[in-house]
């Protein structure tokens, strides 16, 4: 997934945020592919010339946002069928050809749980029913006990079929894509982003919290630390029918942490159907309020801040709760 980020970032800052998309920038066959899905297109078999029609395609579809998300999916499912293979002989090996399923090898080796999964039938769900917690990422050792039980008394010689198992397997995977692109793919661009320019900044989970004036919490980035911290950002993706309770929920973050921190930089990163109405009110509050398309732009403004540029900031909040001295007198 990283090399189709920096594939995306790449053309996106090439092409400013695909207001100049040229020909010399699809070149690539892979960048060409990832365009393509960033637009709904398909290139067609026989094409002589792919920057060309894919430009035409831009053009001729330029009111549809370029769906980003797509784009990225599309990479990353032509490499889930040769890792699938590869998986399926691991285990295989693993297991003596899928007969023996040693309860050590199998918590030794979680990667394989999509094998073993697959070659069962289960869901992820009815898998986690019948073995406990597991995941592709560790599995305990009663987990794996259990496991290797069902998998040595259910599975019968076809259930293993090289070819039916890795047609599961690609449906699995890339259900597995989708949910982890959803997650983590505009924070990763963002990131990206901000690397690129030499910006210091945490990650949500790399911090304990931003200190409020009503309560203590974390935004997806916080620049540098949360000690002194100079910028927040927010990303977040929505649908027309979520954006306004959205931009109420981030506009009273924001409110939160630039009334505790005065010269706090507040950002929104907005991707998806997000109002003109909504976009608008959340620009009362929020210092900068982008597109994900935008990042490298956002990135540049926010190294001037870190190298003690004020004039990048907006906004100055002044809020505070504090006790009526008339309360109970």
């Amino acid at each position: 997934m990283d090399d189709e980020i920096e594939k995306y970032l790449k053309l996106v800052e090439l092409s400013s945020a695909f207001s100049n998309i040229k020909e010399e920038h699809l070149l690539d066959l892979d960048t060409a592919l990832l365009f393509a899905g960033g637009i709904g297109s398909a290139i067609p078999n026989g094409c002589t010339n792919v920057p060309a029609f894919l430009i035409a395609e831009y053009t001729r579809k330029s009111a549809l946002d370029f769906d980003v998300e797509t784009a990225v999916c599309i990479g990353v499912y032509g490499r889930i069928r040769p890792y699938a293979k590869e998986l399926f002989d691991g285990a295989s090996d693993l297991t003596d050809g899928f007969k023996i399923f040693g309860s050590d090898k199998i918590k030794a080796s979680p990667h394989f749980l999509p094998v073993f999964q697959n070659i069962l039938k289960f869901s992820k769900a009815q898998l986690i029913k019948k073995v406990g917690s597991v995941s592709d990422l560790s599995i305990s050792g009663p987990a794996s006990v259990r496991l290797g039980n069902l998998l040595s008394t259910l599975i019968e010689e076809r259930d293993f079929d090289e070819r039916n198992v890795l047609q599961r397997m690609e449906v699995t995977l890339e259900g597995i894509v989708r949910d982890l692109v959803g997650r983590v793919l505009l924070e990763e661009v963002v990131a990206h982003a901000l690397e690129d320019h030499g910006v210091n900044f945490l990650r949500e989970d790399e911090y304990p919290f931003i200190s409020g004036a009503v309560y203590n919490f974390r935004a997806d980035f916080v620049l540098p630390d949360s000690i002194n911290p100079i910028a927040f950002i927010e990303v977040r993706k929505s649908s027309s029918r979520h954006a306004s309770l959205y931009a109420k929920d981030k506009m009273f973050s924001a409110i939160n942490w630039k009334g505790k921190h005065k010269n706090l930089i507040g950002v929104v990163v907005v991707e998806g159907e997000w109002t003109q109405a909504t976009l608008q009110i959340m620009s009362t509050v929020f210092d900068y309020v982008v597109p994900l398309s935008k990042s490298n732009e956002l990135a540049k403004v926010l190294k001037k801040a870190q190298d003690g540029d004020q004039t990048v900031l907006k906004w100055l909040i002044d809020f505070s709760i504090r006790p009526s001295p008339k309360f109970g007198g």
